[in-house]
């Protein structure tokens, strides 16, 4: 059977998870105990020749089961399908998923039916890079303007951006492609780390990863704040004495505070330099953010990791509400709608610089900014990709850091396929780590024989 003859037959899904919350690993003021974790999907093809299509959303645990339901629930929206028509039109999946009627009103378009949507639509997008056998920013960037503008659902946002004006982004985005892409495959798309910077870590291990940071080439780490000013005060000033004057640090609240409370503790902090303030409140709150960065200027604001659509991102751009936009790869409905959010972006002239670190968001956020860089907004200035040095030996094509600088893929696909082993390892609770931890779990739990004959 040929190719093109090929029907996706099976959509698994798999409940991911790491016990990443043993060592504070991801902890911050709002999640102080984090077991990162995807709700991981596999399509299958009915041809031998066939690719497997990866994707996976992103959770921190309890919840990855809810997650793992919604992607199963649309899984008659898949099987059948003809593998050419869905690599060459991803977006009319993307479509059919957001626009089914009935899971519409879980949403609509946002949630957990959203994310789920997310991961599918993402796996097809990587079963359509590894049948072009191209990595996805390079897909993109090869990609006509015309067939992009086509995979973007432009419902509700005419008012900022449209076709018209989308088409005539991206045709300017493909003048000096050529050269820009040689670029990206010297000298990769620079980064910034957040490994540093956990909440729950001491001032030790903060002082040791900033100093290794900047030995390997960051200009730019991250510091979770909003726990405890004083707190607070402390570590950037042990950040700040340890990186100098020169590398940038932001801060991140973890949308714990009230405006006023963002404000108040950001101007707290002033002294040590944020270069920005990220998720000061709540990531729906578009006036909110508004008047923290009326406030807190010349600290800059950033938002994005938990904005629900491009809806939302359209409003925190009118409003100038933000200062750097941050997309996540498995937040919104996958690669189409951060395809919209990347055109309004570049539309407002507003850096994108993206959300990452949670198992397998490194991997799959690269191909978006680079290829933003390549064939879009043509630059890297003020642009950096969150970083964070764990769980990456789980993927088959995990990212590659060089001098502060994600190294562009060059293996086919969306870098989304994560390791067999890993997968039987840490599916939760059946995998071989999680089976062989809650056994130990109940054995801590039983009286031993001692107890019993003392009870007794």
């Amino acid at each position: 059977m040929s190719p093109t003859a090929a029907r996706i037959t099976a959509v698994d899904t798999y409940d991911i998870r790491f016990p990443t919350s043993r060592e504070l690993d991801g902890s911050d003021a709002m999640n102080p105990d984090p077991d990162y974790s995807a709700a991981y999907v596999v399509l299958r093809g009915d041809a031998a020749d066939c690719p497997e299509g990866h994707g996976f959303t992103f959770t921190i645990g309890r919840g990855n089961d809810v997650q793992v339901a919604a992607i199963e629930a649309l899984r008659g929206h898949v099987v059948g399908r003809s593998v050419d028509e869905l690599c060459a039109d991803p977006g009319s999946l993307a479509r059919d998923l957001i626009g089914d009627s009935q899971l519409r009103w879980l949403g609509p378009e946002k949630g957990v039916m959203h994310m789920a949507i997310g991961a599918v639509v993402n796996a097809v997008w990587d079963l359509a890079a590894k049948r072009a056998g191209k990595p996805l920013w390079q897909l993109l960037a090869d990609a006509e303007p015309e067939w992009l503008v086509r995979q973007v659902d432009f419902r509700y946002l005419t008012d900022a951006l449209t076709p018209e004006e989308a088409l005539e982004l991206l045709r300017r985005g493909r003048e000096g492609a050529a050269e820009r892409a040689a670029i990206l495959r010297e000298r990769g798309f620079p980064a910034y780390t957040t490994s540093p910077g956990w909440l729950g870590y001491s001032d030790e291990k903060l002082t040791r990863l900033a100093a290794e940071a900047v030995a390997d080439g960051f200009r730019q780490i991250k510091l979770k704040v909003g726990a405890d000013l004083a707190d607070d005060v402390r570590r950037c000033r042990v950040a700040r004495s340890v990186v100098g004057p020169d590398i940038r640090i932001a801060i991140d609240a973890n949308q714990r505070w009230n405006v006023d409370e963002a404000i108040t503790w950001t101007k707290a902090l002033a002294e040590f330099e944020p270069y920005w303030i990220e998720e000061p409140t709540s990531p729906d709150d578009v006036l909110g953010h508004a008047a923290v960065r009326e406030a807190v200027a010349p600290v800059k604001v950033a938002t994005g990791e938990h904005v629900q659509n491009r809806v939302v991102f359209k409003q925190l751009l009118q409003a100038g509400a933000i200062d750097v936009l941050q997309i996540d790869a498995a937040r919104v409905a996958g690669v189409n709608e951060n395809l919209a959010i990347l055109l309004l972006a570049a539309k407002f002239g507003v850096p994108v610089c993206p959300h990452a670190g949670g198992v397998g968001l490194c991997e799959l956020v690269q191909h978006l900014s680079m290829f933003d860089f390549v064939a879009l907004s043509g630059t890297t200035d003020d642009r950096v990709i969150e970083y964070v040095d764990h769980l990456h030996d789980h993927f088959l094509d995990p990212v590659v850091i060089r001098q502060g600088h994600y190294t562009a893929p060059t293996a086919p696909g969306f870098s989304a396929t994560m390791r067999p082993q890993s997968i039987a390892e840490f599916t939760y609770p059946g995998g071989t780590f999680w089976a062989a931890d809650l056994a130990h779990q109940k054995s801590d739990s039983q009286p031993s024989d001692k107890q019993k004959g003392e009870a007794a």
